[in-house]
This record gives structure tokens, sequence and C-alpha cells, in this order.
């Protein structure tokens, strides 16, 4: 497979027989991640202890910056305060929680769900827009059980659907499906995490879990 002119917190690079994990990625059953939004590369080593494998690492991407350095890509990239519409993905950055919501700053509108080169196609909010997870969005079953403080964290990096414009302040998201939900976050000791199943992450220094609502790798 390829590399992508364009990188989501989530997304499949490539495997560990072929890469190994630089700064932006990450390393989980074999395969390798990205960990942050950007633009990745694949940088040939002398060293030995990486077997002569290229290193996978992603550019991070300011709003700013997006759209020179994605080269031919950038007119595929708006760098603009997009509004989302109804059905559009979006990632965004949890900036509350609550008993019955998680508040979200949404930063990038990728594009429509199944949208082929949906991945490439997408727009870098020069502006956080405000979103809301309610309580009955977080996933689509057993509604009544959702603890909303044990799927999110301020910070964390989510995936979610625009399911309606809602009210004058904030759009309506949701994260029922497989995969929508976390797509990065940090332990309690600010270390990057990786994903071990669909309800927690792991701190790859102490070992130690945290529980979330995990969004499948794409």
């Amino acid at each position: 497979m390829s590399l992508p002119a364009l990188a989501l917190p989530g997304q499949l690079l490539g495997p560990s027989s072929k890469y190994t994990s630089g700064p932006g990625t990450y390393l989980h059953a074999s395969n390798i991640y990205a960990s942050r939004s950007g633009q990745p590369a694949a940088t040939n080593t002398t060293s030995k202890s990486h077997l002569n494998k290229p290193t996978l690492t992603i550019t991070r991407l300011s709003s700013n910056s997006a759209t020179a350095s994605l080269g031919p890509v950038s007119e595929r990239i708006n760098n603009t305060n997009a509004l989302p519409k109804v059905g559009d993905v979006v990632l965004g950055r949890v900036t509350r929680c609550t008993m019955k919501q998680v508040n979200v700053g949404i930063v990038v509108v990728v594009g429509a769900e199944g949208k082929e080169g949906l991945l490439v196609e997408g727009s870098v909010c020069a502006h956080e827009i405000q979103g809301v997870v309610r309580k009955e969005d977080v996933r689509a079953t057993e509604k009544e059980k959702v603890d909303v403080g044990e799927g999110f964290r301020v910070g964390d990096v989510i995936r979610a659907v625009v399911i309606s414009l809602g009210d004058q302040s904030n759009y309506y998201l949701t994260t029922a499906k497989n995969e929508l939900g976390v797509i990065l976050t940090k332990s309690e000791n600010g270390n990057t995490m990786y994903p071990i199943n669909w309800k927690e992450f792991m701190d790859p220094i102490t070992t130690e879990t945290e529980t979330r609502k995990v969004a499948k790798p794409l």
C-alpha cells in the first residue's frame, strides 16, 4: 500500500515488516498507525537496528501551513473555516465532559461518509467550530448504560459524524459506529497511548490502561 498524501490520527500507514515507527506514528499489532494529522514520509536509514527498513514519520500540519505543505494535493485541502454538513465526518478535540454530553472543538471537516478519497479531501478549520456529542449519541447499543466520563477525557481527539445542525451554538455529533470515537489520547502521565481493544487505550511506557470509546483504526 502506498502512503496517503494526508494522514489522520489512527489511520493505518503500513506493516511493521516494511517500515519502522518514527515521530508522529505508533506501532500496534504489527502495523504502524498515524498518531497525529500531517504529511507522512518514509525515510531510509543506515541504522543496523532498523534492518534497512524506511522509517515512517508524520510532519505536523498547522492550519496556516496545511495548504503549502501538501504540494500537489493542496487544491484538495481547503484552509478555510468551512461549515460542516449533516453526514460529514469531522475531527475535533474534547474541551469539556459532563454527565450528559461531550463538548468538542471541531478542527477538521473531513467530508462525507464513504466518499472516495475521503482521507485527502477536507478542510482544516481556521477556527474551532463547536459541537456536542450527547450521551444518547455516544454508542448505538445500551445507551442507558453509557458513562460519558469513561468514554472521553478533555484533550482527546475524536472522529465523529454530524447528525444535526443543532442549535445556534453547537453542531450535534455522533460516535455511535465502530470507526467513530477517540483516535488520539494521552495518559494521565502525559504519554501518547495506543488502542488495545474497543474500549481501552494503553500507555506504552507504564503499560497502564485507560477506558475510552475507541475508534476502530481506518
